[in-house]
C-alpha cells in the first residue's frame, strides 16, 4: 500500500493538481484522495482503472513501481517492474505477432495496456527468428513512401529511449496522434519526426507524449498497384516545377513595381 500512496501523490504533484481536482477528476470525495495517499485505504480496482487511463501508467506500475525514481517522461520502462505489458504466447509459450488492423488501431491507445483488447487482435509467426516483442501496425496515408497506405510494419518494442538510433524508423504511439509510422532524430527532451515523402514537413513531440515507441523490422506490402502513390523522383520533379513557379512570380511583380 506504502507504493500505491506515494505514486498518487507523486502523480498528482507532476500535473500540478491538488487533491480537490483529482478528486473531482476521479469524481470521488476529496478526503478520499488524502486517505490514499496517506495510506489510511487503498483504491479499490474501479478507481486504479480510472487512475490509470488518466495518468498514462498502467494499473501493475502504480501498485508495485515507486515511480518517484523515474522521470515522468521515462515511464515506458521502469526496470524490472516496468508497465503492464500484455502479450499472446503460443501453446509452447513462445511470443507471438499481435497484428493491430486497421479498425483495432482506432481503440488502441486505450486498450495496448488491456489484456482483453490485447487477446482480440490476430496473430501471425514471422519466419524468421528476432530478439524481443514484436507487433504489426498499418500505415495509413502517403508521408512514408514508398509504403502505401494499407501496408502493415512490424516493430520491436523499444524498452528505453536511449536505444532509438537517430535516422531509423520507428512506429510510435502518442496520446494526441495515436498511431505514427516516422524516421526519428532523439534529442532533449523530445523527438523529431520526418517523413520521407518531401511533401510533409518534420515535426517535434515531446517525450511525455509518447505512450510506446517500435523499431521497424519489416514490412507487409499489402497491393502491388504501381498508380496509388507517386514516386519520389515524380514528386521531386513536382516540387521542382513549384518552386519555378514561384520564381517566375516573383520575377513578374519584381517587373511590374519597377515600370
Amino acid at each position: 500500500m506504502h507504493k500505491i500512496a506515494t505514486n498518487i501523490k507523486h502523480l498528482r504533484s507532476l500535473r500540478s493538481w491538488s487533491q480537490e481536482q483529482l478528486a473531482a477528476k476521479l469524481d470521488i470525495p476529496r478526503a478520499r484522495i488524502g486517505s490514499y495517499e496517506e495510506g489510511r485505504c487503498a483504491p479499490p480496482v474501479e478507481t486504479l482503472m480510472v487512475m490509470s487511463s488518466l495518468f498514462h501508467v498502467a494499473i501493475d506500475a502504480l501498485i508495485k513501481c515507486d515511480l518517484r525514481k523515474f522521470d515522468d517522461t521515462e515511464l515506458m520502462s521502469v526496470g524490472e517492474n516496468r508497465l503492464l505489458f500484455p502479450i499472446q504466447v503460443d501453446k509452447e509459450n513462445n511470443d507471438v505477432l499481435e497484428v493491430v488492423t486497421l479498425k483495432a488501431s482506432a481503440g488502441y491507445l486505450t486498450g495496448y495496456a488491456d489484456p482483453e483488447y490485447i487477446e482480440k487482435l490476430p496473430t501471425m509467426q514471422l519466419p524468421f527468428r528476432t530478439k524481443g516483442t514484436h507487433r504489426a501496425f498499418p500505415i495509413q496515408g502517403d508521408s512514408m513512401l514508398p509504403l502505401q497506405s494499407g501496408s502493415y510494419v512490424i516493430g520491436q518494442y523499444v524498452d528505453s529511449w536511449k536505444e532509438i538510433k537517430n535516422g531509423h524508423t520507428y512506429i510510435v504511439v502518442t496520446r494526441n496522434e495515436g498511431i505514427v509510422y516516422k524516421r526519428l532524430y532523439r534529442k532533449e527532451g523530445y523527438l523529431a519526426l520526418h517523413s520521407d515523402n518531401p511533401l510533409y514537413s518534420p515535426y517535434s513531440l515531446q517525450l511525455s507524449e509518447v505512450v510506446e515507441c517500435w523499431q521497424f523490422i519489416c514490412a507487409l506490402v499489402m497491393s502491388d498497384k504501381k498508380d496509388e502513390a507517386p514516386s519520389l523522383s515524380r514528386i521531386a520533379q513536382q516540387i521542382q516545377k513549384l518552386q519555378h513557379e514561384v520564381m517566375q512570380i516573383r520575377q513578374a511583380g519584381a517587373t511590374q513595381t519597377k515600370v
